[in-house]
């Protein structure tokens, strides 16, 4: 293809996606900050580049004394991923400005360390010297499997919500395990990620308490949430990030297909397991259990192409192990 077609944007973004997902970082993270901008569909998904007449920064001028604006560019586990950075570029004396997609995302990120402003994008931008995406900057600090700023959380709940969402809960009496099984509809590939809530309360183990973490419940999930009471729903409560992370807190587990809540829960340092297609996102690499990116996390992937049942069933085992071989957090 790209013999073919050398100015093919897509074709260079797929490659560079490639390379990532092998670990190829050098060489991975530069194709991506050169192609994605020229994607029509990143494009049209409100992801191309800013027109900012401020200088764009890749780690090639002194921020001493200057004030920096990251902003988020993709979705919300993108900007729950990469706000890691913002510590690092703070660190180099920059003040940091960081414009996030939505209002929802205001009381998790406001505390995040190395943020002096936080705005919500569409909102007056106060002034700056420089400018860079969150997805920028993964190239801007040369990370490569070796070095990504990987600590055990960087992300905090709010004690607040936290009390409040655990009188909401109730006295605990079982392990409790948090679920996460579907994204956002108008992700390209969702119909990998996502599935039915019918096909995994199939395999998953009694002596729990299961608490759905999903904001927006399908129409398809509406009969098994009814059918199944103890499959706690708060839907309607969750009325952004913060209650979520402060539900995450109070999991033991969180089990989550690759979402924000996966990011959000990992990001907070709570144990996670996160279910993988076949084919993953380029960031969770091959062949492992684990991903440098997130400490507590741990890959359950699919063994062959839509074989959910086999994700499940090793899912459903480590559950019993676990709750067998260690006791709950309080």
């Amino acid at each position: 293809m790209l013999r073919s077609k050398p100015g093919y944007a897509e074709a260079h973004y797929n490659k560079s996606h490639a390379l990532l997902l092998l670990g190829e970082f050098d060489k991975g993270w530069g194709l991506c900050e050169g192609w994605r901008w020229k994607v029509e569909e990143l494009i049209k998904a409100g992801g191309g580049k800013r027109n900012f007449s401020q200088i764009s920064w890749h780690g090639q001028k002194s921020l001493a004394g200057k004030t920096i604006l990251l902003y988020s560019e993709q979705g919300y586990g993108d900007t729950i991923q990469f706000c890691r950075y913002v510590k690092l570029v703070a660190n180099l004396g920059a003040r940091v400005i960081l414009e996030i997609q939505t209002e929802s995302l205001r009381g998790l990120l406001s505390d995040l360390e190395g943020v002096a402003q936080l705005v919500v994008k569409g909102n007056e931008l106060p002034d700056f010297d420089f400018q860079c995406s969150l997805l920028s900057l993964p190239l801007a600090f040369k990370t490569n499997i070796k070095t990504i700023p990987a600590s055990a959380s960087y992300l905090n709940s709010d004690a607040i919500n936290v009390a409040q969402w655990k009188t909401r809960l109730g006295e605990k009496a079982k392990p409790r395990i948090g679920l996460a099984w579907s994204g956002n509809t108008a992700h390209k590939n969702d119909n990998n990620r996502s599935f039915p809530l019918s096909s995994l309360v199939k395999h998953i183990p009694t002596g729990f308490q299961y608490v759905s973490l999903q904001k927006e419940v399908r129409d398809v999930d509406k009969p098994t949430l009814q059918a199944r009471p103890d499959i706690l729903n708060f839907a309607n409560e969750l009325n952004d990030f913060s209650d979520t992370a402060a539900l995450c807190e109070l999991m033991d587990i969180v089990i989550s297909v690759d979402t924000s809540v996966a990011h959000l829960a990992a990001a907070l340092g709570k144990p996670t397991w996160i279910l993988l297609p076949f084919m993953p996102d380029w960031r969770w690499l091959l062949d492992r259990t684990d991903t440098p990116w997130y400490p507590s996390a741990k890959l359950y992937r699919q063994e062959a192409a839509g074989d959910w049942n086999g994700v499940f069933e090793r899912v459903g085992a480590d559950l019993t192990r676990n709750s067998r071989d260690a006791p709950p957090s309080k």
